[in-house]
């Protein structure tokens, strides 16, 4: 088996090309159609600039005069704005009781409209004590009055469900 070099990472440039035919752009963005690679590298290193393969895949494979330090920064710029565009979704958890107040419902709902806004996913876990798992009916009312008042800005992603003593529902953004 003949050394094998390591996979590199981006297109081919220049002596990498080891294609007999190429078609080949220009600098300027113009057609000037199918060569030998080795006449289309002479072009490239008279115009003082690079030979990068384009899409490899095309028959014959498509290269283009350009240099390459120049294309690696701009696609390094490309790669960076699309990182800070990026919304990372996270899950915020709410807390709530069977028999929660108004004015503390009312302050976890702002809260709940607030994750909801910037995109994240909100999990409101309605907690039971002692007794209250035998009134479990009241804990659904709570959930079933969240989900109506977040109406039509919500999807439920995950109905509520009963995991030991407390219940789960999780609501994502539409």
């Amino acid at each position: 088996m003949p050394n094998q070099l390591p996979p590199r990472d981006g297109p081919r440039v220049n002596e990498d090309i080891r294609v007999p035919q190429v078609r080949l752009i220009d600098q300027d963005g113009e057609m000037l159609g199918v060569m030998s690679a080795r006449d289309a590298l002479t072009r490239a290193y008279d115009a003082g600039l690079d030979l990068l393969e384009i899409s490899p895949n095309a028959v014959p494979p498509v290269v283009k005069i350009l240099d390459y330090g120049k294309y690696k920064y701009e696609q390094q710029k490309k790669a960076n704005e699309a990182r800070k565009k990026q919304k990372v979704v996270e899950i915020k958890e709410v807390k709530v009781r069977p028999n929660i107040d108004d004015h503390d419902y009312d302050v976890k709902m702002r809260a709940m409209k607030s994750f909801i806004g910037e995109g994240d996913k909100v999990k409101v876990t309605l907690r039971f004590r002692g007794r209250e798992m035998a009134h479990q009916d009241l804990g659904i009312k709570v959930l079933e009055r969240i989900r109506q008042e977040l109406g039509e800005t919500i999807k439920v992603e995950q109905m509520p469900r009963l995991e030991n003593r407390q219940m789960i529902m999780v609501l994502a953004p539409k």
